[in-house]
C-alpha cells in the first residue's frame, strides 16, 4: 500500500503557494527600504533547542533592530524565561510575514493582507525545511495561516479552534503547536488568558522529549467475497465506516456505497456493498454478534443506515469517536474525524479527492443525493472511495484507542 503523498508532492518547493504565482516579487513590501530597512528578515537565534517559534508579522521595532518579537509580542520573552527557556539562544525565531507591514500614507505598522501572507509562505516552508525543527510554535491566527492554512483544506477558523493541540505534522516532519499571539494575551489583562497560553507553551515545550511518531500505512484489503469477514473473532473490536449517497438514508433512491471494516489499528478491510441480500450477509452477521465491539465516528449515522438500508440494528456499540472527543475538549468545531486525524496524527489531507462528491446536490434538502455513485463509476472514482473510506475506519479505530487510553489516565486515582 503506497503513502499519502509522494516525495514530489512534500517536496517543500510543491506547496499550493507556489503554485498560485505568490512571491515577493508580487507582494513588493521589500522594494521600499525607506520603511523598511531590513527587508526579508533573515531568522534570529541559535536554535539550541530545536524551538522554531513562528510569529504573525514584521512591526517597526523588529524592523529596526533586525529580529522578530521586539514590539508589541515581546511579552513572549517573560513567558520563555519562566518556563527555562532562553528565546535568542533555544529557538530560532521568524515572522509568517518578514517585511515591516506599513501603511503608505502613515508609515506606521498594519495588519498584512492575505496576499502578503500568501506571498511569504513559500520563504517560511523553506526556512522550516532549512532548520528542521523539533517543535514549531505558531503565535496567532497569521502564523496559523502561514503554515497549516495553504494545506488545510477546509475553513480554517480561529486561533481558538487550533491552540492546544500538539500536532505531529507529517508533511513537515515535525510538532506544531499553535498558541495566542503573545499581545493578545498581555493586552487581554485576564489571568485566565495568560494561564491558557503558559499552559500551552508548557505542554508544547514538553513533547521534545518525545520521539515523533511517524504515521504507520495500514495494509488495506481489498474484498469482493465477504465472508473473511467470518473469521473476524468473538471479543474482537472492529471500526467501521460507510460511503452513502446522502445524509440520511430514508428516499428510495439512496444507498450504502461501499463499508470498511478495521479489525486493529494496522489491518484494514473495505468492499462495494453488494445488493444482494445472500452475499452480504457475512457483514450482517457481523453487525449482529454481541461479542465483537464496535467502535464509529458519529454511530448514529452507521446506525440509522444500518436499520433503514441493511433491515438491521448494530449490537454491542462500545465507542463513539466523536462523542469522546467532545468528552475530552468541548470546544465546537474540533469533533470532525478529519480535524481529529490531523491534530492526533499529522494527516492534513486524504479526503479532498473525493469529499466534492459527498456534497448534497441541493443543500437545503437532508435527504438530497450527492455525485459519489456518479465518482464511483469511473475506475479512478471507485480506487479513491475505497482508499478514503478505508482510512475513515482505520482512523476511527486508532482515535478510539487513544481516546480510550486518554479516559484511563483521566479516572486514574489520585
Amino acid at each position: 500500500m503506497t503513502g499519502f503523498f509522494t516525495k514530489q508532492e512534500t517536496k517543500i518547493d510543491n506547496f499550493s503557494v507556489k503554485k498560485r504565482g505568490f512571491s515577493c516579487y508580487s507582494c513588493g513590501l521589500y522594494k521600499n527600504d525607506i520603511n523598511c530597512p531590513n527587508p526579508k528578515m533573515e531568522p534570529f537565534g541559535q536554535f539550541k533547542k530545536g524551538i522554531m517559534n513562528i510569529g504573525s508579522f514584521t512591526s517597526f521595532q523588529d524592523d529596526q533592530l533586525s529580529k522578530p518579537f521586539q514590539g508589541s509580542e515581546n511579552y513572549i520573552y517573560h513567558v520563555y524565561n519562566k518556563l527555562g527557556i532562553d528565546i535568542e539562544k533555544d529557538c530560532i525565531n521568524i515572522n509568517a510575514v518578514r517585511c515591516f507591514t506599513y501603511d503608505k500614507e502613515t508609515g506606521k505598522s498594519r495588519i498584512p493582507t492575505a496576499k502578503e501572507i500568501s506571498c511569504c509562505q513559500l520563504n517560511i516552508f523553506r526556512i522550516i525545511q532549512q532548520y528542521k525543527p523539533k517543535l514549531i510554535v505558531l503565535f496567532g491566527k497569521i502564523a496559523l495561516t502561514s503554515v497549516i492554512g495553504s494545506r488545510w483544506k477546509k475553513s480554517l477558523e480561529g486561533i481558538d479552534k487550533w491552540r492546544g493541540f500538539i500536532i505531529p505534522d507529517q508533511e513537515l516532519k515535525c510538532w506544531i503547536a499553535p498558541v495566542f499571539l503573545p499581545s493578545f494575551v498581555q493586552q487581554s489583562n485576564r489571568v485566565e488568558v495568560a494561564n491558557i497560553f503558559e499552559k500551552d507553551l508548557k505542554n508544547a515545550l514538553a513533547i521534545l522529549d518525545k520521539e515523533f511518531p511517524v504515521y504507520q500505512e495500514p495494509t488495506i484489503n481489498y474484498i469482493t467475497d465477504l465472508s473473511v469477514l467470518e473469521q473476524i473473532p468473538n471479543n474482537a473490536m472492529i471500526a467501521f465506516d460507510y460511503e452513502t449517497t446522502g445524509l440520511k438514508p430514508y428516499a428510495k433512491s439512496h444507498k450504502i456505497v461501499c463499508c470498511s471494516v478495521a479489525t486493529d489499528e494496522d489491518n484494514v478491510y473495505v468492499f462495494t456493498m453488494p445488493n444482494e441480500i445472500e452475499k452480504r450477509e457475512p457483514f450482517i452477521n457481523l453487525l449482529n454478534n454481541k461479542y465483537i465491539k464496535k467502535f464509529s465516528h458519529n454511530m448514529k449515522f452507521e446506525e440509522t443506515w444500518s436499520w433503514v438500508k441493511l433491515k438491521t440494528r448494530v449490537k454491542s456499540w462500545y465507542h463513539d469517536a466523536m462523542l469522546a472527543a467532545h468528552i475530552l475538549d468541548n470546544r465546537t468545531g474540533i469533533t470532525n474525524l478529519k480535524f481529529q486525524t490531523y491534530v492526533n496524527f499529522g494527516i492534513i489531507d486524504y479526503s479532498s479527492t473525493v469529499e466534492p462528491y459527498l456534497q448534497a446536490i441541493d443543500e437545503k434538502n437532508a435527504n438530497s443525493m450527492n455525485r459519489l455513485l456518479e465518482y464511483f463509476a469511473t475506475p479512478e472514482g471507485k480506487k479513491e472511495t475505497l482508499k478514503y473510506c478505508a482510512y475513515d475506519s482505520i482512523n476511527e479505530y486508532r482515535l478510539a484507542m487513544k481516546q480510550m487510553k486518554e479516559f484511563e489516565l483521566l479516572t486514574l486515582p489520585f
